[in-house]
């Protein structure tokens, strides 16, 4: 029975390629026409695989339904957290989780710094769009026409000398980050306040989340944060690959 199961599910890497008829499918196997020919009829009862006129086999429909399901029923902060705890314990700054709904950036998780001096931010509250590493990072990955889009309707507060001071400078920084895969906000919101950033990919590449690491410099220097930046995208990635569903769960802290 493992063996029929492995055969049908090897099937399908072979069709996400490109239709192909019982002989190839066969061939890519190493059975007979008739077994691949159960495989196939098996799959395609369950909708996983369709026949064509040309009596060619591509993927069926109810795989890619199945597949949209269960991305949608993913839940990244759920699976984000533990790796977010591992870092905070591992460094002691503030750790945060943000993703972009509605043109907003919004942080979704947090885990306190171990520091006595805490950070305002709050899980649901809106991030400043044009200067947080993580707003930059979920921005980057938007498609040029929508990036441009929405630089053009953003606001640009002054927080700081630091801050962004304009569209032009916006997209800019947004090209940069889109081209490096991670972010900072060294003093753009708050003067005193320091943050390197990395993003959650899933399983086509995109961004669908980002997460950070704050601290202030009375805690650490801007230089010193800097360093953590192999940690945090390790830490990142390890979400990422769990997310993803590409890479077996691994302790993103070491």
């Amino acid at each position: 029975m493992s063996q029929t199961v492995d055969r049908a599910l090897s099937i399908l890497p072979l069709l996400a390629e490109g239709p192909a008829d019982l002989g190839q499918v066969a061939d890519r196997l190493g059975v007979h026409k008739s077994t691949a020919l159960r495989l196939l009829r098996t799959l395609h009862e369950h909708g996983l695989v369709y026949r064509q006129s040309d009596q060619r086999y591509r993927l069926g429909a109810r795989l890619f339904a199945l597949a949209q399901e269960a991305m949608e029923n993913l839940d990244v902060r759920e699976i984000a957290h533990a790796h977010l705890v591992r870092l905070n314990e591992k460094i002691g700054h503030t750790v945060h989780l943000a993703v972009y709904e509605e043109n907003e950036v919004l942080y979704i998780d947090k885990v306190e710094s171990r520091y006595p001096v805490r950070m305002y931010s709050r899980i649901g509250k809106p991030v400043a769009i044009t200067v947080a590493g993580v707003a930059k990072l979920l921005l980057a990955d938007l498609p040029e026409h929508e990036r441009r889009a929405l630089a053009e309707k953003l606001d640009y507060p002054m927080y700081t000398a630091r801050s962004t001071p304009h569209a032009t400078a916006f997209l800019q920084e947004l090209a940069k980050v889109r081209e490096q895969g991670w972010a900072t906000d060294l003093g753009g919101h708050e003067e005193s306040i320091n943050c390197v950033a990395a993003p959650i990919r899933g399983a086509d590449g995109r961004v669908v989340a980002a997460m950070s690491v704050s601290a202030p410099n009375v805690v650490v220097t801007a230089d010193e944060l800097l360093t953590l930046l192999p940690l945090v995208r390790r830490t990142a990635d390890a979400i990422s690959g769990e997310y993803s569903g590409r890479t077996p769960v691994k302790d993103s802290s070491v």
